[in-house]
């Protein structure tokens, strides 16, 4: 029994040295191999890791850059999914309730493109926009000389756009670009939606040239119940309140009211010099009313309040402006009973004519056919030649809108018919022009000078 036990030991020990041994000389790596020369054994240098996306033991990493859709090799030949970059902005949820709606309680939903942040030190930059094709653009410089030097003025064509939500980035930068190049005033009313806004104001800013913004908040209807100048304190502070910090209110005017209800003229009155005295002691540029079209009637204009108000905004034109809608409501026939619905800004300026005061600011914040349809390009085209006739002899109009870029609950497709004649106004903006008569002289209220 002891011999037996020395030779197990003895085996043991032999065991443990060759194993011992064996790992001196050490083992070769899976990715190596064995070659044989003169019955000695070699180890061939292990391969070098590659960033190769044909290695089956690569992939992209999370905070990679590198989008593809290239398939791995492998038994089973599998197509990777393809690693998409994280954008500059993404959608996020809003409640959109432009327009009537507002009031009606209806809302939609939609998406707004906001800032992102990312948290990998690793961002993507995406390719910058191509550089947009040329269009012909007028010298309005020797233009304005060429009519100065023979009593008269230069009007540039004033059709902007209305903003809902989402806005069309792209094409709305390269139309306010363009005609800030071009030193062509733009006009843009959004609701619910500063960026395009503060966007225009930058360039405005570096520019110089004195474009119309216009910013309005959804909600807010005033508390008919009160006095009206307690509710002009209440509405003003809510509306002040939501003013976005980015927009700069000495550049964007503010709009509060839409559409409100024309048989209250006397209380409106009293409730817009109150909500003026408020707006321009915080230094903001207010524009009141917004009134439906086709409406207030005269008469209302001519309440004891109403005229108050009036004098006043005409006193102070940088700083107090009169909202109005202006549509026909017929695709068809953008003059329909004009000059009551289109055109009707005129009975505003024969009110404050007939009363010697000055002619108010007038900011025409929406525009259009109907709500929810526009006629074919070339038509519509047309029509908004005929408006920019009409507008432009008149300085004291700023601009109008056109209804609509962005969604809503009841707006059809609306957006993409407007998206369609972008490009034909920003062209017939920085192609044509009005001669107008220089100050001090102003145009006639006289309709027939338009009829179309």
């Amino acid at each position: 029994m002891r011999n037996l036990a020395k030779n197990f030991t003895f085996f043991w020990a032999a065991t443990l040295l060759l194993f011992s041994l064996a790992a001196c000389r050490g083992f070769p790596a899976d990715d190596t191999t064995s070659t044989a020369d003169s019955g000695n054994s070699t180890a061939s240098a292990p391969v070098p890791a590659t960033d190769s996306l044909d290695s089956p033991a690569e992939s992209v990493p999370a905070n990679s850059s590198i989008v593809t859709s290239l398939p791995y090799p492998g038994p089973t030949e599998e197509i990777p999914p393809t690693k998409t970059l994280q954008p500059d902005s993404y959608p996020a949820p809003a409640t959109v309730t432009p327009n009537e709606q507002a009031q009606s309680g209806i809302t939609a939903t939609a998406n707004i493109f906001l800032p992102v942040t990312s948290g990998s030190s690793q961002t993507a930059t995406p390719p910058p926009p191509p550089t947009p094709a040329p269009l012909p653009t007028l010298d309005f410089a020797a233009v304005r000389a060429d009519l100065q030097a023979n009593g008269q003025d230069l009007a540039f064509a004033k059709m902007g756009f209305h903003v809902t939500l989402p806005e069309d980035r792209d094409l709305l930068d390269d139309w306010m670009g363009r005609l800030d190049q071009a030193g062509v005033p733009l006009f843009i009313k959004t609701v619910d939606n500063a960026e395009p806004l503060f966007r225009a104001q930058e360039l405005m800013k570096t520019s110089g040239v004195p474009h119309t913004l216009v910013y309005r908040s959804t909600g807010g209807v005033p508390h008919y119940e009160l006095e009206p100048a307690l509710a002009a304190q209440v509405h003003w502070q809510e509306h002040r309140e939501k003013f976005p910090a980015e927009l700069d209110p000495s550049l964007v005017w503010i709009e509060t009211l839409n559409e409100p209800d024309r048989t209250k003229a006397e209380w409106f009155g009293q409730f817009a010099l109150e909500t003026a005295r408020l707006a321009m002691a915080d230094g903001f540029r207010w524009a009141a009313f917004g009134w439906a079209s086709g409406e207030p009637e005269p008469e209302q204009w001519q309440t004891p309040s109403m005229l108050a108000f009036l004098q006043l905004a005409g006193d102070n034109p940088e700083q107090l402006a009169i909202a109005l809608h202006e549509y026909s409501f017929l695709e068809e026939n953008i003059a329909h009973q004009y000059p009551y619905k289109v055109g009707r800004f005129l009975e505003l300026f024969r009110i404050a004519d007939e009363r010697g005061f000055a002619r108010p600011t007038v900011l025409i914040t929406e525009w259009g056919w109907e709500h929810n349809n526009i006629p074919h390009a070339d038509q519509a085209l047309r029509d908004l030649q005929w408006a920019s006739s009409l507008y432009a002899p008149y300085p004291q109009v700023k601009g109008a809108a056109i209804w609509n870029l962005g969604i809503g609950c009841c707006f059809g497709d609306i957006s993409d018919q407007v998206q369609q004649i972008v490009n034909p106004v920003t062209e017939f903006s920085l192609t044509n022009y009005f001669s107008i008569p220089q100050s001090p002289n102003q145009k006639p209220t006289d309709p027939g000078q338009f009829q179309p």
